[in-house]
């Protein structure tokens, strides 16, 4: 009614004032209209009796024209008050649907402010409801494609139920965390593939699975990213890593084999070279068959020529019997070495054996070493001693003498730090293998004492025959001879006699 009349902005008591007013005019009006109602009944005569039975009749047309409106508005109240309660229990029915508080009405409303207020918040609430119900559906989707594609428990939702919107945070949350597995799990995917081709590709291994072929397949829908077929695949590449290693390992196994004969049977260089550039660029499989079949070739030349074979594996025995410092006891326990019945099974004893010494001296290879330059050393000083003897060098001019000494010193000074550190290796291997360190089947560490105090007893005999020499010479001696043009002038020759002195005390 306030729309109608524009008086929706209106104050209450203006509203007030304004209803007396129409009320007033409306009796004013009524009773002017039954005044000309009177006035035109008396002209046209009619009588009082009648008259009053017209008002009568009048006034009640007028009470039942207000009845039926009043009927009418109280219907229209009616109407709008079941309205709300309907509304307002739809809207209560949709908001506890979506998680959230009753509806409270703020007091001082008129029912259609009422009306109004309900309707707006159920069409509100209905709106929000259909929204929670869309991204649901949406989010349920996707999510469903992904728990497939990962064989994951997707978000727990009741069905029918509208979710909260912390459901949908969750449930929106979920899937993102399920794209970046997704996400994950592709790359490893790739990367695992990507590994199973490389292997195929170096060992000439042919997929022979139903897993493998889907594997390398390049559609999507072979493309399973389950947590099981993840783990399958790295399995599978571990057993492709393990046979690469064990094809590896048969090769180079063959390759040693081959390169043995090859030296044995003096092939020649060009041939070697040719096999091993082409056997490299095959895959590992077809590689070993290249090198089975050269090493059946191989056996077939070897067993037209043991004798010169076994004779080139017992110079290599005896050069390693060297270097081990193997004493003639020791190589006589290997007796095949003095047996000429040349065989397979001969030189196959000749082979262990060697393998055998060549493991002993990898295994102790620095301290055979040392020992060897232990023994070179004592031999120069041995020499450069045997050499102090020697009266006439000290004749020499040229400044040999001077250049022997510093060389004397410095190997002492070596041999002293050898003698240190192999002292301490050799004590250490023994600790270790519980067992003495043979050298010429005799104890290192005795020799080396032996040698040692040797090497004192050598090196203080120049010093007593010098001093023999100081105490026995006449005085004459220091005379030049007649004709003496190639002897040192005397300040020379003193210096020289002085050196020789010092050099025979150390």
């Amino acid at each position: 009614m306030k729309a109608r009349l524009g008086l929706s902005h209106v104050p209450f008591s203006i509203l007030l004032l304004y209803s007396e007013v129409l009320a007033s005019s409306l009796v004013n009006s009524v009773t002017q209209a039954f005044g000309k109602l009177i006035d035109l009944w008396n002209e046209m005569g009619i009588s009082r009796e009648l008259q009053l039975e017209r008002m009568r009749t009048a006034k009640a047309h007028i009470e039942t024209l207000l009845d039926e409106m009043i009927e009418e508005e109280s219907n229209l109240k009616e109407k709008i008050e079941n309205d709300i309660e309907i509304q307002k229990s739809q809207l209560n029915i949709v908001r506890y649907e979506l998680k959230l508080e009753p509806y409270q009405v703020g007091d001082g409303l008129s029912i259609i402010q009422l009306e109004k207020k309900v309707r707006l918040a159920l069409e509100g609430a209905l709106k929000e409801k259909q929204e929670r119900l869309t991204k649901l559906k949406q989010l349920q989707l996707e999510e469903q494609t992904l728990c497939s594609e990962l064989y994951a428990t997707p978000y727990y939702i009741p069905t029918g139920s509208v979710p909260s919107c912390l459901q949908l945070e969750e449930l929106d949350k979920h899937v993102q965390q399920l794209l970046k597995v997704k996400e994950q799990r592709l790359k490893e995917f790739f990367k695992l593939r990507e590994k199973v081709r490389h292997y195929n590709k170096e060992i000439g291994h042919t997929p022979d699975g139903t897993l493998e072929n889907d594997m390398l397949s390049d559609e999507e829908e072979c493309i399973c990213l389950t947590k099981k077929n993840l783990e399958d695949l790295e399995l599978l590449v571990h057993q492709l890593q393990v046979k690469k290693d064990s094809l590896i390992a048969s090769r180079d196994v063959l390759v040693k084999e081959v390169q043995v004969l090859w030296d044995r049977l003096q092939q020649p260089q060009e041939k070697q070279e040719q096999l091993t550039t082409l056997a490299s660029r095959c895959p590992i499989s077809e590689a070993i068959k290249m090198w089975e079949e050269e090493l059946e070739n191989l056996e077939v030349l070897k067993m037209e020529s043991l004798k010169q074979i076994t004779s080139r594996v017992r110079q290599e025995l005896h050069d390693f019997w060297g270097k081990c410092f193997y004493s003639e006891e020791q190589r006589a326990v290997f007796q095949p070495f003095l047996n000429d019945n040349f065989s397979e099974e001969l030189l196959s004893q000749h082979d262990e054996e060697l393998l055998r010494i060549k493991e002993v001296y990898e295994e102790n290879k620095h301290l055979y070493d040392n020992v060897h330059k232990w023994n070179a050393i004592r031999e120069r000083l041995g020499e450069l001693e045997k050499k102090s003897t020697d009266p006439s060098r000290l004749l020499n001019r040229g400044g040999t003498l001077l250049k022997e000494e510093r060389e004397r010193s410095k190997l002492q000074k070596q041999l002293l730090k050898l003698g240190e550190e192999l002292k301490k290796d050799t004590e250490d291997w023994e600790k270790e293998n519980n067992s003495h360190f043979l050298v010429n089947n005799q104890r290192f560490l005795d020799s080396m004492a032996l040698q040692l105090q040797h090497h004192k007893i050598k090196k203080d005999q120049p010093k007593i025959s010098v001093k023999r020499d100081e105490c026995g010479t006449p005085k004459s001696a220091n005379k030049r001879p007649a004709g003496g043009g190639n002897m040192p002038p005397p300040s020379k020759m003193r210096k020289v006699n002085n050196l020789s002195v010092q050099q025979a005390i150390i």
